[in-house]
């Protein structure tokens, strides 16, 4: 038997920001191509971005409508490059962004034209972490919120949000990353949607079990009057008697003139 040929892709923990322009599909072409360069000029333009990239910490890869930025350093850069492109963005009112940070495995490889690329289910939930949210969200997995949580830093901008179902029925943690100055701190509409839905459920289930429920109160209320009212009865019918079997005693009574 000839040896199981072994893998030369190497797994690595990346630390991933997933950016989606939200209604790119509606822009015309030149709109398209304007808010794709503006876009790049703001996150090249960023620390996080051009400190990564000098070190070799990072690939970039274009996505469409967007980019996933692939950082191999910390956790808490993808989150600090959301954070000064959001900034950013506030001199670009017309580029809607949402945002998904996530931690987890991916390996290098090179796509069609030689160009650096990942894959793996860091990136892939990094992606469906941000499809989660609506424009302004940057919305984290539940394991990069855990690596910031215990920094005073960034407690105050974490936000839990709950489970948010995603691909394949399976479902992701989400929190909210937020505070004054940017992000979105509504509930993205995809888990409203969800919540409503659950409340229709659970709101409809108890409907046939409280109507049958509704029966035996009734028949021992019933049953509760009719008695009272029996006693009623036999209370009367009782005391006419005692009065019927009096009278005649006072009647037969005479005095001797």
């Amino acid at each position: 038997m000839s040896a199981e040929p072994k893998s030369d892709r190497q797994l690595e923990i990346a630390h991933v920001l997933f950016i989606d322009i939200v209604g790119y599909s509606k822009l015309l072409m030149n709109e398209q191509s304007e808010v794709l360069q503006q876009l790049n000029q703001i996150v090249r333009n960023t620390e996080q971005f051009r400190t990564a990239e000098a070190a070799g910490k990072l690939i970039r890869i274009p996505v469409g409508d967007g980019m996933a930025l692939v950082f191999f350093d910390s956790p808490e850069t993808p989150v600090r490059a959301a954070v000064e492109i959001s900034e950013a963005l506030q001199n670009y009112p017309q580029i809607q962004l949402r945002m998904g940070i996530h931690s987890g495995p991916v390996h290098k490889e090179l796509d069609v034209n030689d160009r650096s690329n990942v894959a793996g289910a860091g990136i892939n939930m990094a992606q469906r972490v941000m499809g989660c949210g609506d424009a302004g969200h940057i919305l984290l997995s539940k394991r990069v919120a855990d690596d910031l949580s215990p920094f005073g830093h960034w407690r105050p901008q974490l936000h839990d949000l709950g489970d948010c179902e995603v691909k394949h029925g399976e479902s992701v943690f989400l929190v909210n990353f937020y505070n004054d100055a940017i992000g979105n701190r509504h509930l993205p509409q995809k888990l409203r949607r969800a919540r409503q839905e659950a409340i229709g459920t659970v709101a409809a289930e108890p409907a046939l079990p409280l109507a049958r429920e509704k029966k035996p109160v009734r028949l021992i209320a019933f049953v509760l009057i009719g008695l009272a009212v029996l006693a009623v009865i036999l209370f009367a019918v009782t005391w006419q008697k005692s009065r019927g079997t009096r009278q005649p005693e006072n009647a037969g009574c005479h005095t001797d003139s």
